[in-house]
């Protein structure tokens, strides 16, 4: 009976080739938070249910979404600008193009004084300065696009992971309460992949010996399941023993301890 009891606290154990291990959800995920902020909304309601589309935890965001306003507003506004001074730079280009071809015309002539060549280089190079000056702003503009636009992506992002959802997860455990302010890295919930379940037994080194040829029997019947995971490396717990995880059917109940046995094909 200490035998027993033993290897039930350590949640297998094993019989010559016969195991005993829990039947677990495929996968649980301990959900940390990634944003800062008070919980408005969590549905206690959907533990141990399959979870929807609809978030299962709500964290205020009204601050981001008022920021995401103003950015879209700011943009609009600079795009507009940035289209208006495009179409200024190809009429500046155009205009320089003219000046220069006139200054060219002047600048032969011997007739024309050195003031007014001066006057007509001057003003060439004033419309230079107002091209470069609009280039200037463009490049600026697209700056700031790609910034607020940068910040944009945030806040959507921010937002989003704002509202919890785990559509096909069943909800195991939710870990804050509305009222609560959390901050990054926060514990939130814990889910449950639940629509495969894991067996895991430790096996010892003879046992891992043409574990592919081997048949799966759980609770003393034949199964087309084999040993899917395997780690070669001893168990820091079970000493000298290693993991195995033997993938299977979601139960209509978790965590229930079925029997394993690995049988040689042969002697079936």
């Amino acid at each position: 009976m200490k035998i027993v009891a033993l290897s039930l606290l350590l949640s297998t154990f094993v019989f010559a080739n016969v195991y005993y291990s829990k039947v677990e959800p495929y996968e649980v995920r301990k959900i940390s938070s990634n944003v800062s902020g008070e919980v408005l909304f969590t549905n206690e309601d959907m533990v141990g249910k399959k979870l929807s589309d609809k978030a299962y935890i709500i964290i205020d965001s009204k601050l981001d979404e008022d920021e995401l306003r103003a950015i879209n507003e700011k943009l609009k506004y600079y795009r507009s600008t940035l289209e208006a001074n495009k179409k200024i730079l190809l009429n500046l280009e155009e205009t320089l193009k003219r000046k220069r071809e006139n200054y060219k015309k002047v600048e032969a002539l011997k007739i024309k004084s050195r003031v007014e060549k001066d006057r007509e280089f001057y003003d060439l190079i004033s419309s230079e300065n107002s091209y470069l000056n609009t280039q200037k702003e463009i490049n600026s503009l697209r700056t700031n696009i790609a910034d607020l636009e940068f910040r944009r992506q945030q806040l959507l992002k921010t937002i989003k992971d704002k509202q919890l959802k785990a559509k096909g997860f069943t909800l195991y455990a939710i870990d804050v309460k509305p009222g609560q302010v959390v901050s990054f890295g926060a514990p939130l919930a814990s889910v449950a992949d639940t629509s495969r379940a894991l067996l895991t037994i430790y096996l010892d080194d003879e046992d891992l010996q043409n574990l592919d040829k081997k048949s799966v029997y759980i609770d003393g019947k034949k199964t087309n399941y084999r040993v899917d995971r395997v780690v070669n490396i001893a168990d820091t717990k079970n000493i000298s023993k290693y993991k195995a995880q033997i993938i299977i059917k979601a139960p209509k109940i978790f965590s229930k301890l079925a029997k394993v046995e690995l049988k040689d094909d042969m002697n079936e």
